[in-house]
């Protein structure tokens, strides 16, 4: 199966946390078939480009398509960098078909092949800084050579900053002058965020955030 939908669903992310995964094991069992596999593709990105968090929406259902990888025999390509600021079903529909094949190849097909970007592991914070690993981070790079974009901080009053940001290896290193003891990190948490950030396979980093706010 592969499953493009979900710009309907934008305003329910909680929803959709449950309704998505529901669905696929629903399907499952109508088709007799445990584990055949779901591969779906991540919202593209939409509206005005930023680098700062927003909550219009789409990030929490993004954040439900991401969530439903704990399901065995899913994949899921990303198209959060693919999309177009003025229509929410963009036409530039090649990049999409090959990411998905990527992702048959590897959980169909258990070919040893680079299908994700680089994914959110963990982080750890310290008095000035939040440092975060990644998986698939392999050759972790920006595709303009500089900085890497849409990270942003913040404290315990919950206010978000954008952040500088330094690759380190399978790490990426924040830090902020308006956020003195960091407690959360966001990542490309917009509609349409200004990201640069890929891995050797030329995929984006996924969107994440720490927080639960």
């Amino acid at each position: 199966m592969i499953w493009y939908q979900g710009e309907s669903n934008g305003g329910a992310g909680t929803d959709y946390q449950k309704l998505f995964p529901a669905m696929i094991q629903d399907w499952r069992v109508r088709f007799q078939q445990a584990y055949f596999p779901f591969l779906f593709v991540q919202l593209a990105n939409y509206g005005t480009p930023t680098e700062l968090t927003e909550n219009t929406g789409c990030q929490f259902l993004r954040e439900a398509q991401d969530l439903t990888l704990h399901l065995p025999h899913t994949g899921m390509a990303t198209a959060f960098d693919l999309g177009n600021a003025y229509d929410p079903h963009p036409k530039n529909k090649k990049p999409v078909g090959y990411r998905l094949a990527l992702q048959a190849l590897n959980v169909v097909y258990e070919k040893k092949v680079d299908a994700s970007g680089p994914r959110f592991q963990s982080v750890t914070f310290s008095s000035n800084e939040a440092i975060i690993s990644f998986d698939f981070a392999e050759e972790m790079k920006t595709i303009d050579n500089l900085s890497p974009k849409s990270f942003c901080l913040a404290g315990e009053d919950r206010k978000f900053y954008k952040a500088k940001a330094i690759i380190s290896g399978q790490t990426i290193i924040l830090s902020c002058p308006e956020v003195a003891n960091p407690k959360a990190v966001r990542y490309a948490w917009a509609q349409n965020p200004n990201i640069n950030l890929y891995n050797k396979a030329q995929l984006p980093a996924l969107p994440f955030r720490t927080d639960n706010w």
